[in-house]
């Protein structure tokens, strides 16, 4: 076993915790307008909530929960008919509202509608698995195409970010490297670009899936494939991937799991520079000062920066340079990029983030491994009627059969 790049120890745990968390996710409707493979949410037409749950949604979060944004998702939630007012609702509760979408149903009308309603941001999903009409059988890297779209569409509307998430599969590792380039290429609108690890049931698994005493068939389990597939790729995977050509690259802070300290469920690497430099990846203490000392002025830990202050790299490097390492790199990279060329001076520097989410692990024991601190909790009323905060990645389970399900060795199984 070759020794590993980096340890928790030499990272920043991000401080987000189940009552304290930079983000929140409510999902006002299940219905869509792709059939993703990959996709944990099924596809329900007539599932739109009222807006009156929706803001008692919002009520059980602000009770019980403290955030920085609440993530809107689905589901397409451009398909909800109430998004402008959910979108409103949440910025009059001083929270941030952003739109996780696929972006077919966004046109020029309806983003300055949510504009104007208060939108902070969207967080486009863009991947080759999503039976796009017109893009099927689309590489990574030709869908560059289509982020570039959404991308220039939101920065032509103004103020508001943008992010981008992709799935990645076993034959999509290989595009990661050229997919962390092009975000380069694009710093002044592209905020943050995400790869989330595909994870799914497959035939060839060493668990069963029980409720309570009752097994559940591999059928019955929504996030399931009847081949199989790579599902065992990890968050280092994907960091020594983009080092084969990015020596420098290296994450600053992350999310372990509920059982293991050294799995590295979110990922988080930050970078400063242009579109043609990036100046220092910078270090978990610079994330440290960024998270104690935003939560010390606002009460919560931060989430997404503003499209404004993302493109404040150059005050970043002037303000903090004494004060951290990394930042005094970039200072000295900075200085030495204008000598070599004044009118530099002109373009501007930018802050981007890559972040990569390592979803639900099954140990040897059949314990599973969940993102610790997980961000995408949502609101879920038990069997009881009493709202719980929930994985969202897994509400189809207590949605089928009113609790997680279960997962046992099938040796334990046959040995009993």
């Amino acid at each position: 076993m070759k020794n590993p790049l980096f340890n928790p120890v030499d990272l920043y745990r991000m401080p987000w915790t189940l009552p304290d968390n930079g983000i929140s996710w409510l999902e006002p409707t299940s219905k869509c307008n792709l059939s993703c493979y990959g996709c944990y949410r099924k596809n329900v037409h007539n599932s739109h909530k009222s807006i009156e749950q929706i803001k008692h949604e919002i009520d059980v979060i602000q009770k019980l929960r403290k955030s920085d944004c609440i993530s809107i998702a689905g589901g397409e939630p451009l398909l909800y008919p109430h998004i402008t007012d959910m979108v409103a609702e949440i910025k009059s509760r001083g929270i941030k509202p952003i739109i996780n979408t696929n972006g077919i149903a966004l046109t020029k009308e309806l983003l300055s509608e949510l504009k104007k309603a208060g939108v902070y941001g969207f967080t486009f999903h863009v991947d080759s698995k999503q039976k796009r009409e017109n893009w099927t059988g689309k590489t990574e890297l030709e869908l560059n195409e289509l982020r570039y779209h959404f991308a220039k569409m939101v920065a032509d509307a103004g103020g508001i970010a943008c992010s981008f998430n992709a799935t990645v599969y076993g034959d999509t590792f290989k595009y990661i490297p050229e997919m962390v380039k092009w975000a380069q290429k694009n710093i002044d609108i592209v905020n943050t670009v995400v790869f989330i690890l595909f994870r799914y049931a497959t035939p060839g698994l060493g668990y069963d899936f029980y409720s309570g005493a009752k097994k559940i068939e591999l059928e019955g389990v929504h996030y399931h494939s009847d081949k199989e597939e790579i599902t065992s790729i990890l968050s280092p995977d994907v960091v020594d991937e983009i080092r084969k050509s990015n020596p420098e690259f290296f994450p600053a802070a992350f999310l372990n799991g509920t059982h293991k300290s050294d799995s590295y469920k979110w990922l988080l690497t930050e970078r400063i520079g242009t579109k043609d430099k990036i100046f220092s990846y910078l270090d978990p203490k610079f994330m440290e000062l960024i998270m104690a000392g935003y939560h010390y002025l606002y009460g919560t830990y931060l989430s997404y920066g503003s499209s404004n202050s993302i493109n404040k790299g150059r005050t970043t490097i002037f303000a903090l340079w004494p004060f951290n390492k990394s930042v005094r790199r970039a200072f000295k990279r900075y200085l030495g990029y204008l000598l070599r060329n004044p009118f530099r001076i002109f373009k501007k520097v930018y802050l981007q983030s890559i972040m990569v989410i390592q979803p639900i692990d099954v140990m040897a024991n059949g314990e599973q491994n969940m993102c610790d601190g997980c961000p995408d909790i949502t609101v879920w009323k038990d069997r009881n009627g009493v709202d719980q905060l929930v994985w969202s990645c897994r509400l189809e389970e207590p949605m089928q059969y009113g609790e997680f399900l279960r997962t046992v060795p099938k040796e334990t199984v046959s040995n009993n």
